[in-house]
């Protein structure tokens, strides 16, 4: 199973002020894959009167020095709300990833992604990057936070797409593919002083969730030093092995099929998203298989 990525729509939130990590990663991206790449700003209807302005400011920026020699295009369009003009848009290239910049939390506080990332993150059929980080990628670790426990919750090829969207990311940027996976037995746990769960003792299960992890992970060459089996709540253990690997991307999954499945985006993905100082790639499941498992 390989990605392949042939246009890449780099979602412009203000011209004026375009984040240069998310120019930059775009920039490498596009060159190692032979993707073509399209700058898009959705202008509202109400300020109509900057048109002109704004697709000069597009223009000027297609004509960066970080991306000569690439094929890049822009494009302004009046159209409203932001997110759906993204959506729109990538469907009509055929978009195989979106590049949308969000703001880095401050140590201590909490990121609060803007509704339209959110919305980006369900209606989006194609992998978003959300760059958080500035400068570009210099040979690094790529982690996908799999979890083949869920598959009745989820569609079962999902964690083999992720895996392989972060070795497709670690081949193209000649870095490094890690696997991670996060689980807390009940029986395993009592509440800590803060309220956080505390693991006592390796379960039983442990070994069963072990080889799970080897059946997905096998064939994908990744040695055993890059597959990280954590017992905790995702979210601390996660951010542990980002911290001690030095991640520079998490691929995530994220599933959306209903209004009750909304909740999955809005409590594990959404602490991932807030609390991971590191860019992250959100795969979703193709239609099809997103249909099967639905049933």
């Amino acid at each position: 199973m390989s990605w392949k990525i042939r246009r890449i729509l780099v979602a412009i939130g203000d011209p004026r002020h375009v984040p240069p990590g998310q120019l930059r990663k775009a920039a490498q991206l596009a060159a190692a894959s032979g993707a073509q790449i399209e700058l898009f700003h959705a202008l509202h209807p109400g300020v109509a009167g900057v048109v002109a302005e704004m697709r000069a400011r597009m223009t000027r920026l297609a004509s960066r020095k970080l991306l000569r020699g690439l094929d890049v295009r822009s494009c302004l369009a009046i159209d409203s709300p932001p997110h759906e003009a993204i959506v729109r848009r990538a469907g009509l290239i055929r978009a195989d990833l979106v590049i949308a910049a969000t703001s880095a939390h401050r140590p201590g506080a909490r990121l609060l992604l803007r509704n339209t990332d959110w919305e980006l993150i369900r209606h989006t059929p194609c992998p978003v990057l959300f760059v958080k980080q500035g400068g570009g990628y210099r040979r690094p670790a790529i982690v996908a936070a799999v979890d083949p426990m869920h598959a009745r919750a989820k569609p079962a090829r999902l964690d083999a797409r992720l895996l392989a969207s972060a070795s497709q990311l670690a081949l193209w940027l000649q870095g490094s593919a890690h696997a991670f996976h996060a689980y807390l037995p009940l029986v395993a746990a009592l509440p800590g002083a803060m309220g956080q769960p505390v693991a006592l003792a390796l379960p039983p299960e442990a070994e069963g969730i072990r080889r799970s992890i080897e059946r997905l992970v096998e064939g994908s060459g990744l040695p055993r030093a890059r597959r990280h089996l954590e017992m905790g709540d995702v979210p601390s253990r996660l951010g542990a092995v980002v911290q001690r690997t030095r991640a520079r991307v998490v691929v995530m999954g994220a599933v959306s099929r209903s209004a009750l499945r909304r909740l999955f985006i809005g409590s594990t993905a959404e602490h991932l998203l807030d609390r991971l100082p590191c860019d992250i790639l959100v795969v979703k499941p193709r239609a099809q298989e997103t249909s099967r498992a639905g049933n």
